[in-house]
């Protein structure tokens, strides 16, 4: 969400340290140079519950001022009127404030209708004082700009605010106030000698709000005392959460204590590092709404992902559950539950959206199903609603996994509680993720039904319930993915003929054969010939900000289905990649379209574009947008980017209307003109498309916050009415560029569109603008409107919903008080918003009857072509793969080594002899063994500079390879002279002892055959004089492995052969090959073809190949520390002997 609360002890630390550096927003609020404003000293201190301890912070870890002065102390969580509640101690020393808090900390305090545990208390200096020093400031924004609140009347009785306070707008765009201005509107009523001061106060304290990016500020009682000090002595705030990337180290280092004094020495936070100076803003949960273990963890997944997940447990012991995808979707249910009559037994509210991996859905599904079965069993069973609505890009069949996972690893618990599953899902692949889920059912001994998108999204809730279904309910019928039957269509270019082949044409293209990329550059624009209202239609051109292949082939697959002449995306914006072209899909056929790393050159190239998709971040939506309002030509922007600064939106929206460009988002998934022009990834896949009707217009028009939910009337319409005309989501938050009232004027206006639909939910006031222009006469066509949130007024606490503006403020933003206000005006409200498809019905089926609607002839829409790799994933095709691996999989939530998870490779320690024995043998390996792998990869790690491939390695080097270039000279010399007498010694001895031999005629065999035998022999070494890392190998094998017949053999082998000369010894290459051998052999892990399969394949080479490598590496890093110069070897090392010229050559005759 955006506007968050935060805690009176930050907003005053934030306040004490920016008040006097904060820049001013406007030069008309720059600071006074002669002002004599004394900013307030920074003296609040915090005390926190510790509840595993049962005790508060200690008194070292408190400011030395404490102890030394009276003091105010109370809660600090987010409580009103805490003075009525007897919440405030006044005129304490340290002692009796302490008691105090201690009487109070961690027990259950009531205030007015919420009960929570007091656990967080400021206390700060006690300030006698008169009373008509008390002063209210109040500072709000709105989506006109921000309004400073002012009255002379402050402190506890200060009533009605709104009916007493003067006000001053400062508008988002609009003429900036001046000083003379704040004083003449505002400081009437206060007298002179204060009204400087005041004024200094004011500007500095709305230079904090702009800055630090406030949406709420109120201080009661503000103080000015006759000296012209002032203080602030209760505070309330709340700051754009969305702002963070913006604001968050300005927060941070105001809360860092050491800014204002030596920090108490238990404060030091040691060796702990944070990403800004000071520690990162706390973000606390609603007074009598704790967050609970599991909503902090799901706070915090929340966090680090971009997809959104909320959790919100609001009665563990309930009985109905729900895990519902979309935050338009999670509120349609939880008000489907409460209207039911359930509302005491709902025990959580959540969402999850925005495409979360399998993991992310794993441990979201997981917490639920935990606090879910935590409870003992009831006697009535518990209910489980994995519900959503039509998702536009998230795959179904991919969260689906996660949740799978999750319900089988709780499958004892949840036979143990008698749960019942019920699942309504649609969306990208939503066919084969409900197809998992039913043999889910049969598998797991829970009830599971299931059903798809032709089921009304909330029509499992009363079936669930037990109740009577308004409606039937069917099983999902699987909607194809094209549309059956459909006639073929001539593309939009035409194939070129044998004729045409190789032909030059009037405009100098050439035709070549199997030529498939369709051109459309030729075709004439007709921009400008539209109306205001109708800124989409079947000509609308756009760019794409940002690299987004997939929403791009979507909105081509969706012209193409539209039979538009031509693409409606002209080329993409990049910045930060270079100009190139990148290749879409024009039906069967392809296109070409080009990447623009300004936007300034995409212009200049297609003067006809007049929509920008804007798939830019939150981070840079700001900028890029702003360039975009800069551009005459440009005549709508969508904003996909979620958690946009409000201050920025606001921004945006206004100068957009100054420019008289029409803004949608931002956090939106678009809207759909069908027939026409489609934004991003609205509609969903193209199943859905084609099964919604929107490859075709219709007669509704309708505008809605969420982008899932839009896809829900797009199916709900399709199926009561002749389908959408155009629909809008203009985003869930607070500040979206364009309302419901812009958009359904629009469709007022045009006499294509017939009827009007509004989906509003719960907080702003949008709603009461259409209200107004229904009741003036504007909007006179029929309209069928619910808000959703109908739930909120049943909660005991205050709940967040998934959108940052779903939050009543005051009654009349309350989704049963707007539902209420409609129907009043003469809107089309349902009872329920169960009851919108039978509304939306009757309401069509009256102006066909009117003859306001005529039916059109239903037309067919071209086969779409399903992309290979869709198709894959939804199990149409096979196609053979080009590699097979059996060792790693790096695809899943976590890496595995043949199977096992590298979590659990570190957890069980393993080491790199059990790494080994994963990816090259597929198995675990006793210990004895892995630690045998380590022995050999640290005995072969190096031996010395002068061998073959240590030398190869530094010549290389210092030649100025890199690291790379010369381990692989090194490596290339590894062979049946150097290093790779392994695999041969291996095979050699166990070769002679399989087939009989005695270790003399082993030898004698060898001899008579004029071959060395491998791993027998050294240059230097003797039997007096012996190899210690064979010394070190014999002893580790003869202690640890269970067998060693071959190195036994070998080593009568070696007996033989030093008796006829004592170098003949048995070196650490055959040392190391028979007791490889003897491992594969006696281990128990291999069978005897595997063991000698290993032994031929190269394994035992690889041994040395891999230890050998941490030495060549490290010779390469030795000499370029040393800066080795180019080495040139002494030409008085190389015998160079050339024949003499005259001598006789043997010389070739041509045949």
């Amino acid at each position: 969400m955006s506007s968050k609360a935060i805690r009176e002890y930050d907003a005053k630390l934030l306040l004490a340290y920016w008040l006097q550096r904060a820049p001013a927003p406007n030069p008309n609020f720059a600071p006074s140079p002669s002002s004599t404003l004394k900013f307030p000293a920074p003296r609040v201190a915090q005390i926190l519950w510790d509840p595993s301890t049962d005790s508060i912070t200690p008194d070292t870890l408190l400011p030395s001022w404490v102890s030394t002065t009276k003091l105010v102390a109370k809660p600090d969580q987010l409580i009103k009127r805490r003075g009525k509640a007897g919440l405030l101690a006044l005129n304490k020393d340290w002692q009796d404030a302490k008691k105090w808090i201690q009487d109070r900390a961690g027990k259950p305090q009531r205030v007015e209708s919420v009960t929570g545990t007091l656990s967080s208390f400021i206390v700060e200096p006690f300030l006698p004082h008169p009373s008509d020093s008390e002063y209210y400031i109040c500072i709000t924004s709105a989506r006109h700009g921000d309004t400073l609140l002012f009255t002379t009347a402050g402190g506890v009785d200060v009533g009605d605010v709104d009916a007493k306070a003067l006000k001053l707008d400062i508008p988002v765009l609009g003429p900036f106030p001046s000083r003379a201005d704040l004083q003449r509107i505002l400081l009437r009523d206060v007298p002179a000698h204060k009204k400087e001061v005041l004024t200094d106060f004011l500007v500095r304290l709305y230079s904090v709000y702009v800055d630090l990016h406030y949406a709420y500020l109120e201080i009661n009682p503000l103080v000015v005392l006759d000296d012209g000090t002032i203080h602030y002595l209760d505070m309330a705030a709340k700051l754009d959460q969305t702002a963070e990337s913006i604001c968050g180290p300005k927060w941070a280092v105001a809360r860092d204590l050491t800014v204002y004094e030596a920090a108490p020495a238990g404060l030091t936070t040691g060796s702990k590092i944070t990403a800004d100076r000071g520690p990162p803003m706390v973000w606390p949960a609603p007074f009598g709404r704790d967050l609970t273990k599991e909503e902090a963890y799901i706070q915090k997944l929340d966090a680090s992902t971009g997809a959104s997940l909320k959790l919100t447990v609001l009665n563990p012991n309930g009985r109905v559950w729900t895990m519902v995808a979309g935050g338009g979707a999670s509120v349609v249910y939880s008000d489907a539950i409460a209207a039911a009559g359930f509302a005491h037994e709902l025990a959580n509210y959540g969402e999850y959206s925005g495409a979360p991996s399998e993991g992310q859905t794993f441990e979201y599904a997981k917490t639920i199903l935990d606090l879910l079965t935590r409870p003992p069993p009831r006697p009535d069973g518990k209910i489980l609603i994995i519900g959503g609505g039509i998702a536009n890009f998230t795959n179904v069949a991919a969260t689906f996994k996660g949740i799978i996972r999750a319900l089988t690893s709780y499958k004892a618990q949840l036979i143990a509680h008698n749960a019942k599953i019920y699942v309504r899902r649609g969306g990208p692949n939503w066919q084969e993720g409900l197809k998992a889920m039913r043999l889910l059912g049969e598998s797991l001994g829970v009830p599971i039904r299931v059903f798809g998108p032709d089921t009304h999204i909330t029509e499992i809730v009363p079936l669930a319930l037990g109740l009577k279904s308004t409606t039937s309910t069917t099983a999902p019928i699987s909607i194809p993915a094209t549309a059956p039957g459909s006639p073929k269509i001539s593309p939009a270019s035409p194939e070129p003929g044998a004729s045409d082949v190789g032909a030059i044409h009037a405009d100098g293209e050439r035709t070549q054969p199997n030529d498939v990329v369709v051109r459309f550059d030729s075709l004439k624009s007709n921009k400008g010939s539209r109306p205001a209202y109708r800124p989409f239609d079947e000509d609308t051109r756009s760019f794409v900000y940002g690299l987004q292949p997939r929403a791009i082939q979507g909105m081509l697959d969706f012209d193409y289905s539209c039979k538009r002449a031509r693409p409606s995306v002209a080329a993409m914006i990049y910045p930060f990649g270079g100009h190139h072209i990148q290749k879409f899909y024009w039906g069967t056929r392809e296109t070409l379209l080009p990447v623009y790393t300004s936007l300034e050159e995409a212009v200049k190239k297609h003067p006809d574009v007049d929509v920008v998709v804007n798939f830019a971040s939150s981070r840079s939506v700001y900028s890029s947008t702003m360039e975009c309002l800069g551009y005459e030509s440009i005549k709508a922007i969508a904003l996909i980017a979620e958690g946009v600064p409000e201050r920025q939106a606001r921004e945006i929206l206004w100068k957009a209307n100054e420019k008289g460009v029409l803004i949608i988002g931002p956090a939106t998934v678009g809207g759909i003109k069908p027939g026409c022009f489609r934004i991003g990834n609205s509609g969903g896949m193209m199943d859905n498309i084609i099964a919604s009707k929107l490859y075709r217009p219709g007669s509704v028009g309708y505008v809605s916050k969420s982008g899932g939910m839009s896809n829900e009337l797009n199916n709900i319409l399709s199926l009561v009415t002749n389908g959408t005309y155009e629909g809008i989501a203009i985003g869930g938050d607070r500040y979206p560029g364009t309302t419901f009232i812009d958009h359904l004027l629009r469709y007022e206006a045009d006499p294509a569109c017939k009827m009007l639909v509004l989906l509003g939910e719960v907080g702003g006031v949008e709603e009461y603008r259409v209200i107004e222009a229904v009741k003036s006469g504007k909007i006179k066509k029929p309209i069928v409107a619910w808000a959703i949130g109908t739930c909120a007024s049943m909660f005991t606490t205050e709940v967040q919903f998934g959108h940052a503006g779903s939050m009543a403020n005051s009654d009349s933003e309350t989704a049963d008080a707007k539902n209420k206000a409609m129907r009043e005006a003469g809107f089309i409200v349902p009872a329920t918003f169960e009851e919108l498809p039978k509304a939306l019905k009757d309401t069509y089926e009256a102006l066909v009857a009117q003859g306001a609607i005529v039916l059109a002839r239903e037309v067919e829409p071209p086969v779409i072509p399903m992309d290979y790799k869709w198709a894959q994933e939804l199990g149409l095709i096979r196609k053979p793969a080009a590699f097979i691996s059996t060792i790693s999989d790096e695809r899943g939530q976590e890496l595995l080594y043949a199977g096992m998870r590298i979590s659990d490779v570190f957890r069980e320690d393993i080491g790199l002899g059990g790494v080994v024995s994963l990816l090259w043998f597929k198995r675990r390996l006793p210990p004895w063994a892995t630690k045998f792998i380590e022995m050999v990869l640290m005995l072969t790690a190096d031996h010395g500079p002068a061998v073959s491939g240590a030398m190869n390695t530094i010549v290389a080097t210092r030649a100025g390879k890199d690291l790379i270039s010369s381990l692989a000279s090194g490596l290339l010399t590894i062979g049946s002279r150097f290093g790779g007498a392994l695999d041969e010694a291996a095979s050699m001895f166990s070769g002679a002892r399989d087939t009989g031999l005695t270790p003399r005629e082993f030898v004698d065999n060898s001899r008579k055959a004029n071959k060395l035998i491998s791993g027998i022999g050294h240059k230097i070494k003797s039997v007096n004089n012996p190899d210690l890392r064979v010394e070190l190998v014999k002893e580790y094998v003869r202690k640890n492995f269970p067998s060693h017949s071959l190195l036994d053999y070998a080593l009568a082998v070696e007996k033989v052969t030093t008796s006829k000369k004592d170098t003949l010894i048995l070196n650490v290459d055959g040392c190391i090959a028979v007791c490889f051998v003897d491992l594969l052999r006696d281990s128990g892990a291999f069978t005897p073809e595997e063991a000698d399969e290993y032994i031929k394949i190269g394994t035992l080479n690889g041994l040395f190949v891999l230890g050998r490598s941490i030495g060549f590496i490290g010779h390469h890093l030795d000499q370029k520390r040393l800066r080795a110069p180019l080495y040139r070897h002494p030409a008085d090392d190389i015998f160079i002997n050339i024949a003499d010229l005259n001598q006789p050559r043997v010389l070739g005759k041509m045949q």
